[in-house]
């Protein structure tokens, strides 16, 4: 059984504190009647709920079942697979190769083979932090954030790798660039990547 701080979070949310908000995730499974949304980010997971429908108590007592037994159904091979293929072009990629150690073709190399997976979502539509227990780097952030990050960069901060969906101020490190599109929103659903999804990184050309 996972180690779990479970808070009340107002009159409609439970908040659990936990290291692997992945295994959380795939504990937790499909939510009763009555749970509105499950909000994971880097250490914890929110539960809304309705009041009307479910009470705190039955909410807790779900987490608790789903922890002490999970399902024994392989949440990694079920979540979907989605390939991004990348020019590793990046303004950073040689510091970053630099600050882990390693050659730029290692770096790549080693980027390309990590098993990725959305650990959650945030910061702007559709950019997801992702995760790899294989990923053996973990890289700063810049000293001093650019005010514009072109769309569509793969970037490296801290045990994270990511994709900037749109223009936006950022301070990770840039290796590469993708023609993927990941937020449009006349798509159904509108981001390309949601927390479980997992992702591969291709070099393309």
């Amino acid at each position: 059984m996972m180690a779990l701080v479970v808070r009340t979070f107002g009159p409609a949310a439970v908040l659990i504190e936990t290291a692997d908000v992945l295994a959380l995730q795939a504990a937790l499974g499909a939510p009763p009647a009555g749970v509105t949304d499950i909000v994971p980010a880097a250490e914890t997971v929110l539960v809304c709920f309705d009041p009307s429908s479910i009470a705190l108590s039955a909410v807790r007592a779900w987490i608790d079942r789903a922890v002490t037994h999970p399902s024994h159904v392989d949440e990694a091979e079920a979540s979907p697979l989605i390939e991004i293929g990348v020019h590793y072009d990046g303004p950073d990629l040689v510091a970053a190769s630099r600050a882990s150690g390693v050659s730029v073709t290692t770096l790549i190399d080693d980027h390309q083979h990590a098993h990725w997976r959305v650990a959650f979502t945030g910061f702007a539509p559709g950019f997801g932090y992702l995760v790899a227990d294989d990923w053996p780097h973990r890289l700063p952030r810049l000293a001093a954030p650019r005010i514009r990050v072109p769309a569509g960069s793969v970037a490296l901060a801290d045990g994270f790798s990511g994709v900037y969906p749109r223009a936006t101020p950022g301070g990770w490190q840039l290796i590469g660039t993708t023609d993927v599109v990941l937020f449009d929103p006349e798509r159904t659903p509108p981001a390309l990547l949601s927390p479980g999804a997992r992702v591969r990184f291709r070099e393309v050309s």
